[in-house]
């Protein structure tokens, strides 16, 4: 359909959504005239100067990937070649956000002193169009936790479409899985296919949390702080694999190689304002999810709370929140993923991954 007509029908439909709506069509639009998708397209300001964005990334083709710092002007700071030009011993390994994180409050002040210092000064950067961007955390150190029906119209439209048909009343706590390491993609690399067996492939647009400390059985009241930033994350999942095989367990169909890109950045507690997140998913340009923080149903609070409970949380730990209504394998008719879409995932004010599915050979 003509972008023009698809856009007078969005104003004829009133929708609350229309902003967002018409900024996918317009990505759409873009993709289909064979721009890239493999780049950071635009960085919108954090909601406060205290926030700041942590990338994991490569300032030059086939080089190691180093830790960044990207800057509100669309700029990346080479926090290794920064700490060098300072003079300064850095407390983490710069070619690893897991010793970043695990550095605690000392890492972090020299990491704020390099930001403040770059800001002020003309040091020499490269634009976020110039940097391939890898997942913030690309080699997780165990499985990413996952939080399922967070959302209570996701839980609703999946009962009739669900193959056990047991659970029917609304769970008094998170339900809890987890997607394998292995699942670990980064914000602009493609989504394996492999037919038959990933026919089925479903979208989920979430928001990651990342742990900043050591916790087991964390207050609910205590959960925030332990909490070192937030990033964008898709929990793509495999329907039949998910709810056919394997017993009825998640598992598998939520841990194929690559069905988990997560990034561009992971931004601190202080540059989101949570209550005003939403979490969108569009393939090729078409709005498919648009939920909000405050709907969730479990609180990032509550979720760290419980899923500490006897169990022990380390620094770097990614735990995915849950996805709002709008997946495929619930719609009538279902709509699946297929070889050549663009999914996209964006987390308002954390940012936006870029997605495309692509048959393996």
């Amino acid at each position: 359909m003509d972008l023009n007509i698809q856009r007078r029908n969005l104003l004829k439909a009133g929708s609350v959504t229309l902003g967002t709506a018409v900024m996918g069509l317009q990505a759409h639009a873009q993709t289909s005239q064979g721009e890239s998708t493999d780049t950071v397209q635009a960085v919108q300001p954090l909601a406060s100067s205290t926030g700041l964005r942590f990338a994991t990334c490569q300032f030059k083709a086939n080089t190691p990937a180093r830790i960044g710092i990207v800057l509100d002007s669309g700029h990346v700071i080479d926090v290794q070649a920064e700490a060098k030009r300072h003079g300064l011993k850095l407390a983490f390994a710069a070619d690893s956000m897991l010793s970043f994180i695990a550095s605690g409050d000392g890492g972090m002040a020299q990491m704020q002193s390099l930001a403040a210092k770059a800001a002020k000064s003309k040091v020499a950067s490269i634009s976020v169009k110039q940097v391939k961007f890898l997942s913030p955390i690309p080699k997780p150190q165990s499985n990413i936790y996952c939080v399922g029906w967070n959302y209570l119209e996701h839980f609703e439209e999946g009962k009739e479409a669900r193959v056990d048909k047991t659970v029917t009343a609304y769970p008094e706590h998170p339900v809890f899985f987890t997607k394998g390491v292995h699942t670990m993609n980064s914000p602009f690399g493609t989504i394996p296919y492999d037919a038959p067996f990933t026919a089925m492939a479903d979208w989920e647009a979430e928001l990651a949390v990342v742990i900043g400390k050591r916790g087991r059985n964390i207050a609910e009241e205590q959960a925030m702080n332990y909490v070192f930033g937030y990033s964008a994350f898709n929990d793509t999942t495999v329907r039949d694999v998910q709810q056919k095989r394997h017993g009825g367990q998640w598992f598998k169909g939520k841990s194929l190689d690559g069905y988990g890109p997560m990034g561009p950045w992971i931004v601190t507690p202080g540059g989101v304002v949570l209550d005003d997140v939403r979490i969108i998913c569009r393939v090729n340009g078409v709005e498919k999810q648009n939920g909000s923080y405050k709907e969730m149903y479990f609180k990032i609070p509550r979720i760290i709370a419980e899923l500490s409970r006897g169990l022990t949380l380390e620094p770097g730990d990614i735990i995915s929140t849950g996805t709002p209504p709008g997946v495929g394998f619930a719609r009538k008719p279902p709509e699946f993923l297929k070889p050549g879409d663009v999914m996209e995932t964006e987390i308002t004010g954390v940012g936006t991954l870029r997605n495309r599915v692509k048959a393996e050979s």
